[in-house]
């Protein structure tokens, strides 16, 4: 009789026991899932963001904004705001104060698939790329070569099968095609096709716009199916720090809006050079800016699904050089996360950047610092959180699928410390040291906690030296790559079928071959 088949005894309980391990959890009991609540990490004290609060409405009000596009000084002078004899557009503090009570507050970005939609209220947490890296690093020969679409696609699906990687943000830029608007419509397409979760794209101009809706139309079936589950956002970059409206982003902006499409309001000030060196001066023009463009946003249409993307990134002030892996980078994010839930708004930051040009020793401490200390904020959208190196220059397909591990890590720690009559484990002390066995490896708590509690790597190593040895002396690098190969020699579910892949193809010129 085999153990299967056995209705009793110690033997056919382990079985169940490892069956039931076996088994995957509902999402509710499993240790580590999008949306976890952070929020536990305040680098910034109350008065200090009251502080930064009143500065950024005093910048506003005193120092505003130029450069704005005609359409966008209609829109803003007819909500309230104040254009000078200067060109600048200054921003009264009621009409900040009235925005904010009226701005959408809760924002569920959607996927293509149901089940990987993100809820974005409160402190819940989600990680995932972001980026416009021009180069690929290439692990086996630690050279950088220039990205291309196929990357891109490749990146997609890879994201599409790491649990921890919850949304795809077109991470890097497909160098292989030379005109602008083939380019963002095959991003569109080779993101689209490899992953169903919702992805984060950007536009060269507002003339493309309507010709990416038309794409997303036929990806989702109609207008009306988009419109109802918009599956893609808009990354804009609408400010040219230090405040100032970038305008032709702008213009995309307002197009974005108006076809529907969730927008990510992206301030990317660089502290020290154009954002101030200190870290509360980062945050406050970063929120200046994107409190003007949520007013911006809400003037062309009440209520439109934003993500307050305050997003200032670090100099190393010796060189004037970009330092996305420091630890005053893993401060600034989370500063801002806290400044995200002071207005109570759905918001996004940068973490995860490292400045080691391959994933070794120090990629490993500059992405899990800011990660963690971003999941631990409350941060929303956690972007760039895996696969970005040399500051965001270079993309890497093994550093993702590390990432996934890390971020598993930091999901983790963003949990916290549940505390109950069982997890303070009275009477499981109490029956092992009295008259029990002395330890706690056989115990009912624990073969009943050891899933929900802990999270456990999938590629990482755990083995000790002797095992490790045993089994070959496995490298993290080439159980990456391994994986990596693994993922890309199958078909991704994400494709289109045929009939609509076919109209696609007809309609616009799709470089990629899948």
């Amino acid at each position: 009789m085999t153990k299967s088949t056995i209705p009793h005894g110690r033997s056919g309980g382990r079985a169940a026991r490892r069956a039931a391990r076996a088994a995957p959890l509902a999402d509710h009991l499993r240790p580590i899932r999008p949306g976890m609540l952070g929020g536990t990490f305040r680098p910034l004290s109350k008065s200090g963001m009251q502080l930064i609060h009143q500065a950024a409405l005093d910048a506003l009000e005193q120092i505003g904004l130029a450069d704005a596009p005609q359409s966008g000084i209609e829109h803003l002078t007819r909500v309230g705001a104040i254009q000078g004899d200067d060109g600048r557009i200054r921003f009264p503090r009621a009409l900040i104060e009235d925005v904010l009570a009226n701005a959408n507050q809760s924002l569920t970005l959607r996927g293509r698939s149901p089940e990987h939609d993100l809820d974005l209220g409160g402190s819940r947490v989600h990680y995932g790329t972001a980026g416009a890296a021009v180069h690929i690093v290439d692990v086996k020969t630690s050279n950088y070569r220039e990205s291309t679409l196929q990357d891109l696609h490749d990146a997609a699906r890879i994201a599409d099968r790491l649990d921890n990687i919850h949304f795809l943000q077109r991470p890097m830029v497909a160098r292989d095609i030379t005109d602008n608007l083939e380019l963002d419509l095959n991003t569109i397409y080779a993101c689209c096709a490899g992953t169903t979760k919702h992805i984060g794209t950007s536009f060269g101009e507002p003339s493309f716009v309507p010709h990416a809706l038309e794409l997303l139309h036929q990806i989702a079936g109609s207008e009306d199916k988009w419109r109802a589950r918009p599956f893609v956002s808009n990354s804009n970059c609408f400010v040219v720090p230090p405040m100032k409206f970038a305008t032709e982003s702008c213009e995309v902006m307002e197009a974005c809006i108006q076809g529907g499409m969730p927008v990510l309001l992206l301030s990317a000030g660089q502290a020290g050079a154009t954002a101030p060196a200190p870290i509360a001066g980062a945050i406050v023009q970063a929120v200046a800016e994107c409190l003007a463009g949520l007013v911006y946003v809400n003037a062309v249409k009440p209520g439109h699904p934003v993500i307050f993307g305050t997003w200032p990134f670090v100099s190393d002030l010796r060189t004037g050089a970009m330092s996305g892996g420091s630890g005053e980078q893993a401060l600034l994010t989370a500063g801002c996360a806290q400044m995200h839930q002071f207005y109570g708004l759905p918001g996004g930051a940068a973490a995860g950047i490292a400045d080691a040009k391959l994933p070794d020793m120090q990629a490993g401490w500059e992405q899990a610092m800011s990660n963690v200390m971003a999941g631990m904020s409350g941060l929303n959208m956690v972007y760039e959180a895996a696969g970005m190196h040399a500051s965001l220059l270079g993309f890497c397909f093994e550093s993702l699928i590390l990432g996934d591990d890390l971020i598993g890590q930091a999901l983790r720690c963003v949990r916290g410390i549940e505390v109950d009559e069982d997890s303070v484990s009275l009477e499981t002390i109490r029956a092992t040291c009295l008259g029990g066995p002395g330890h706690y490896l056989g115990s009912e708590q624990t073969l009943s906690r050891m899933q929900t509690e802990y999270a456990y790597p999938a590629i990482a190593d755990r083995l000790s030296p002797k095992a490790w040895e045993e089994v070959g002396k496995p490298d993290l690098i080439a159980r990456a790559v391994a994986r990596k190969d693994e993922i890309l020699s199958t078909r991704s579910s994400a494709l289109f079928d045929a009939e609509t892949d076919t109209a696609i193809r007809k309609r616009f010129n799709i470089h990629l071959q899948v």
